[in-house]
């Protein structure tokens, strides 16, 4: 499950992540809180999410063309550096009192120019760290680094805000971020797996869409996890709305959704680390759970068992991003896997704009139990055409047999069912055979 760690470069990686991973989640739950408290509008929460985002589906594709041409660490150095600033100074105008509404719009859409390049080059430089066998271990514990900050930020974060104020909190990210670069700084050159960069020359974005647009293991993985993370991955609009305005609770049960979470994504992240590939049939599986568990908890009667469905929420979210970034990695040549990965996030993370605003619109207008239902039903449909398109392009079809009195379902190739078939058949003729005659009176 940790094999990874035992990489120093990736160990150095890892633990400079966790630091600035804790950070980053305190400031997201300290920046939607502040936006809530300055507005009360779960649509001005869904604009800030959305400029947060922006940058991703705007720029997202040319980021990969610049990380596929650059040097992966000088790179990470100074997208670190420009958020550690942004942070800082969002620190600074909320401790002084004069932070307004459009102050955090304008801090949300800078971090997501730095993310722009820092996602994909983070994605891309996992692979030279590790070798190629340990690629999906690596990814799989990043993803639990992620989540891991996820149970620590949050709850920090609630105590920040009650008891010192949200500038506190954006103050602690601006320094997390210096675990990170010194890491970078003191990893040893020659241990990274080189990876020849591509020159720079015309049509090298196009190149990467025909690259992906020809590859049904890539294309389909990435059209669900587009819809998943338009329409599903919406908690900082949904999770406040459901604290403030459904259980009256306040940022403390904002805070503990966002914990409860974590603790399923860490399982699920910890689960992924322990299996071997990333099958598309896990990801669809996955897909269908965590849209169906979405609309369960939208109409959870109490706080409590609303939050305790946070977990498997996450579990099966987790597993649907991993499956996904895993699938898609390996699948893709190296010299492609930085405009892959900025297409994979930009669609991931690129399609919160579109669809924050208009999960906050709904909250804001139907309630917060619609706006989560909504994302659930949207979730599910995709995954479901998806698998059976998956299925088609495999030459698989759907095989419904009776076994031991129970009705069993699965994929097979279509050759497999055809002989399936033949064979159900036989055994009917066979039983017929056996049957003994018997003659009338």
């Amino acid at each position: 499950m940790f094999s990874s760690l035992k990489v120093r470069n990736y160990r150095l990686f890892f633990l400079g992540q966790v630091v600035s991973n804790i950070g980053t989640w305190m400031q997201r739950i300290a920046q939607d809180w502040l936006v809530l408290s300055l507005t009360g509008s779960s649509t001005a929460v869904g604009i800030t999410t959305a400029l947060q985002f922006l940058p991703m589906l705007l720029f997202g594709l040319y980021g990969g063309v610049l990380v596929d041409r650059l040097p992966k660490r000088p790179t990470l150095l100074v997208t670190q550096a420009m958020m550690a600033v942004t942070g800082l100074a969002l620190a600074a105008l909320t401790l002084t009192g004069g932070v307004e509404v459009w102050h955090v719009y304008l801090a949300a859409f800078a971090v997501g120019l730095a993310t722009v390049v820092d996602n994909p080059a983070r994605q891309s430089f996992v692979s030279e760290l590790v070798e190629p066998d340990q690629l999906q271990n690596a990814v799989s514990l990043n993803s639990a680094n992620f989540q891991s900050a996820r149970l620590v930020g949050p709850a920090v974060a609630g105590v920040m805000i009650t008891g010192v104020g949200t500038g506190w909190a954006f103050f602690f990210n601006g320094l997390s971020f210096v675990a990170p670069m010194a890491a970078l700084l003191l990893m040893r050159g020659r241990e990274l797996r080189a990876v020849e960069r591509a020159p720079r020359a015309k049509g090298q974005l196009r190149e990467g869409l025909h690259y992906v647009a020809g590859r049904p293991e890539l294309i389909w993985p990435i059209v669900l996890i587009g819809f998943i993370g338009t329409f599903g991955f919406n908690f900082p609009v949904v999770l406040s709305a459901y604290a403030d305005d459904v259980f009256h609770a306040g940022a403390g049960a904002y805070s503990l959704f966002n914990t409860l979470m974590a603790v399923g994504s860490l399982t699920g992240a910890l689960l992924a680390a322990r299996r071997g590939t990333a099958r598309l049939r896990v990801l669809v599986a996955a897909a269908v759970a965590f849209g169906a568990l979405e609309v369960v908890a939208a109409f959870a009667p109490s706080l409590w068992l609303f939050a305790l469905l946070m977990i498997p929420i996450g579990i099966a979210g987790l597993t649907v991003n991993v499956t996904a970034n895993t699938s898609v990695q390996m699948a893709t040549d190296p010299a492609m896997r930085g405009r892959v990965m900025a297409l994979f996030m930009m669609v991931f993370m690129g399609g919160t704009p579109l669809g924050a605003p208009v999960v906050g619109w709904i909250t804001d207008a139907y309630g917060p139990q619609v706006g989560l239902a909504f994302g659930g039903v949207v979730a599910t449909a995709a995954a479901l055409a998806v698998g059976l398109v998956l299925a088609r392009v495999g030459g698989l079809k759907v095989s419904a047999v009776w076994n031991s009195g129970h009705p069993r379902v699965s994929f097979v190739k279509r050759e497999e069912q055809a002989e399936r078939a033949e064979q159900d058949v036989q055994e009917v003729r066979d039983g017929e055979r056996r049957e003994p005659v018997t003659s009338g009176a």
